[in-house]
């Protein structure tokens, strides 16, 4: 493995530094590294094409008083395979709020469980705003690029697939919707090659929704007016439509008039699902109401007959109790799914009759679900999740669920091995939709090291087919993707899969 240092971060961290989440497997890196001809346990199948990419919360500064995950700078690492063999880059996002910290030193912004009237400086983003726009969320492909974005709206940031360098921020053209900015989860449907998004704050009409075609330009962008602020995190789409939804766990009215921002479930309020056609307008949005939850992360959603069909995870108590615990366990129990115990879930959602059916796919506590995104919007059968350990945000396994039968296929890591959002990687000339390969990064804390594991997703139980060593332990995070090598410029006109376009 050749290892070569590209950059490092200023850090003031402290070096005896106990923050739950900034220790363990939550420990940031600063240091990006290009690594290539990866050293591998087992063989990398030769009809594996693409990168892995998967976005992480890295900080490089203390907070001002309490430290919350995700506050962290966004940290993509990708794994590239190609041939047989595989490399790895990681690379901060230089977020303008990144950039202004490392030249100032210090941190500048209040975090998400800080009051952000405290902030040092007055504007930012988000939601919430004067937050940071960590760009630490999520990562789509789109257009060619990659796209990392923040779970309380920003910019979109876009980074090259191959080498991470950031190459600027989204802006559609000159029409990207800066005043709001864009959500977390944008989706990509790889048929049209259309990004639909949403974005939220705490002005009427609280939300939009918007379609941004395939060369990049904002299509179409509508208001979703709501009965007051709320913390939509995810969206769904089908082939004809979008969905969005309005959750009875949103910020307190009577905090936010306050200058506070205090999530509180409201179990008497329903759940509401909102089916926009892709391209219609605030007139023709239909409401389904449901029972009262929180869904974190969609699946996906299709059409059947008079039927969307939406999976998701349906959360059996969305606001834990704070108990009788340490600061750090009161405070991060929104981050336990053993608490909250989200459930694989399907909504039928009757587009004559306005009536919506539910009901409950699995028992299984499980979360940040994938499928094969080329059924993305269509009928799906299988889906891969993540089940997690007990009081921690760590993935400790996966599971595969097939909606057909309701049979699972269950894979623990092991004792002390976390990993991360597994993406779906369809092998090149499939011809099934499990006809492909998992791949998961995980980081041994047994062994203080990481490996990217590859699967067979028609045999998960039978364990990796190939344990890719990477130079260095990779912090816990959250959202991953696949981009297959047929959506990366000039991916196969070259000696090395990353040799066009390395710093």
């Amino acid at each position: 493995m050749d290892i070569e240092i590209l950059g490092r971060a200023l850090t003031t961290l402290p070096a005896d530094d106990d923050h739950p989440y900034r220790t363990g497997p939550w420990r940031p890196q600063t240091v990006e590294r290009k690594a290539d001809d990866l050293a591998v346990i087992g063989e990398i199948p030769a009809d594996l094409d693409g990168t892995y990419l998967r976005n992480t919360e890295n900080p490089v500064h203390p907070a001002m008083e309490i430290y919350h995950p995700f506050d962290g700078d966004g940290m993509v690492h990708v794994v590239g395979f190609r041939d047989g063999k595989a490399f790895y880059r990681n690379r901060f996002v230089q977020t303008d709020g990144f950039r202004a910290e490392q030249e100032s030193g210090r941190p500048l912004w209040a975090g998400l469980a800080e009051d952000p009237a405290k902030s040092p400086t007055q504007t930012g983003w988000g939601a919430r705003g004067r937050m940071k726009d960590a760009s630490s969320t999520d990562v789509v492909m789109h257009n060619g690029v990659a796209l990392t974005s923040f779970y309380q709206c920003g910019d979109l940031y876009r980074l090259n697939p191959t080498t991470l360098e950031t190459l600027g921020k989204a802006s559609w053209n000159g029409q990207f919707p800066s005043e709001v900015g864009v959500s977390a989860h944008p989706k990509l449907d790889e048929r049209t090659g259309e990004l639909l998004f949403f974005n939220y704050g705490t002005d009427a009409p609280y939300m939009h929704y918007g379609v941004v075609d395939a060369k990049d330009n904002l299509v179409h962008y509508i208001e979703v007016p709501l009965p007051g602020p709320r913390l939509p995190h995810d969206m769904a789409f089908t082939e004809n439509y979008a969905i969005l939804n309005d959750m009875p766990l949103f910020w307190s009215p009577g905090a936010l008039a306050k200058g506070k921002y205090a999530a509180r479930f409201h179990p008497d309020i329903p759940t509401r699902l909102a089916v926009i056609p892709r391209r219609g307008q605030t007139s023709d949005i239909k409401w389904f109401e449901a029972d009262p939850t929180y869904v974190l992360h969609w699946v996906n959603a299709y059409e059947d007959g008079d039927e969307i069909v939406l999976d998701g995870y349906f959360q059996q108590d969305p606001e834990p109790p704070a108990g009788n615990g340490t600061l750090y366990q009161r405070m991060f129990r929104f981050l336990d799914n053993e608490l909250m115990g989200p459930q694989l879930h399907r909504w039928r959602l009757n587009m004559v009759t306005g009536l919506s059916k539910e009901e409950p796919l699995s028992d299984t506590k499980s979360e940040f679900g994938m499928i094969n995104q080329q059924h993305a919007g269509l009928r799906h059968r299988y889906s891969y999740s993540a089940t997690t350990k007990p009081g921690w945000f760590l993935f400790n396994g996966l599971v595969k669920h097939d909606a057909d039968t309701g049979i699972e296929e269950k894979y623990l890591f092991g004792e002390g091995v976390f990993g991360s959002e597994t993406a779906m990687a369809p092998r090149l000339g499939s011809t099934g939709e499990d006809d492909g390969y998992l791949i998961t990064i995980v980081s041994d804390m047994n062994h203080d090291v990481s490996e990217c594991l590859v699967f067979d997703a028609r045999n998960l139980a039978a364990g990796p087919l190939a344990r890719v060593q990477l130079p260095e332990r990779v912090s816990s995070g959250t959202h991953a993707t696949w981009a297959p090598g047929s959506m990366i410029p000039d991916w196969r006109e070259h000696d090395h899969p990353a040799s066009a376009l390395d710093l």
